[in-house]
């Protein structure tokens, strides 16, 4: 129940964000970063339509499509979220803070999208428009997931040109990869947190300072030299930023032979990270 709970409250609090960007940033700017958002800029900027109800109105065939086709992936938190957005946008259609500037309007615009898409993608929902759309070319087309999104936006993007300008068009262009990125970001909250990997041939005395040092579970992968064509151990263990650059020194000094790497680490679940390190005792 309380993974429910969270799940919807990502969703709306995520399509809130989803909305609040659209009327602060990307309609004021004339921007038609893809996706429903970017078709009804285009409509609101040709015929004077409702953002709010255009997003609205469009939607409905695109869930009702979505719902035959893909069946129980459109479930209520995709509702939820389809629909959410649109009210949002009706609800703060006359908020009086607003940006116009195109540069400024792609990049805090794209930051703020893209920070509610990835919530609303933590919670396993969806604000359904072109995503939705692109399940669908996806499923009847075999092409990936990125792909299809692409076409689909890129249908979009390429339809502003003729409205609005080429200068327009590149700063929605920006939007759109500033929101990947967030995205991306957003999902995998990265973190200081590094992934060291040990080769040597005295696991033992290294396995020792690991666990003695800084405290730190391992594991261990037996391997083979490719140049000595000798028996070596590969030692794997993540560690925080801090414990990174002390492990760092002790190995520096005590075992300089050590082949040792540090890589960025984005997301790390399990014990002493996602979970108490010590199985919930209080050492």
């Amino acid at each position: 129940m309380n993974k429910t709970v969270l799940s919807y409250t990502q969703i709306i609090f995520g399509a809130t964000l989803v909305a609040l960007s659209y009327n602060l940033f990307l309609l004021p700017s004339k921007l038609a970063a893809g996706g429903i958002s970017g078709i009804s800029t285009i409509l609101y900027e040709v015929y004077s339509l409702s953002p709010a109800y255009s997003q609205f109105l469009i939607n409905i065939p695109i869930f009702i499509i979505g719902l035959l086709t893909l069946g129980k992936d459109f479930g209520w938190k995709t509702l939820v979220g389809t629909f959410w957005v649109p009210f949002i946008i009706w609800l703060t259609g006359d908020i009086p803070f607003t940006v116009t500037n195109p540069l400024l309007g792609a990049i805090y615009g794209g930051i703020i999208l893209g920070t509610g898409l990835g919530i609303v993608y933590k919670g396993n929902g969806s604000t359904g428009g072109t995503a939705a759309i692109a399940q669908i070319v996806k499923k009847f087309t075999g092409l990936s997931s990125g792909y299809s999104q692409l076409i689909v936006d890129g249908l979009v993007v390429i339809s502003s040109i003729i409205v609005f300008n080429l200068e327009l068009t590149l700063f929605a262009l920006m939007c759109i990869y500033i929101t990947s990125k967030t995205i991306d970001i957003v999902q995998l909250q990265t973190s200081a947190s590094k992934l060291v990997m040990i080769i040597t041939e005295n696991e033992e005395h290294i396995q020792n300072i690991i666990r003695t040092e800084i405290d730190r579970g391992l594991t261990k992968v037996r391997s083979v030299g490719g140049y000595s064509h000798t028996d070596k151990t590969m030692i794997l263990c993540v560690v925080e930023q801090q414990e990174a650059v002390y492990l760092k020194k002790i190995l520096q000094k005590e075992e300089p032979n050590a082949f040792v790497i540090f890589l960025n680490a984005s997301e790390i679940l399990g014990r002493g990270f996602s979970i108490d390190k010590y199985y919930g005792q209080k050492l």
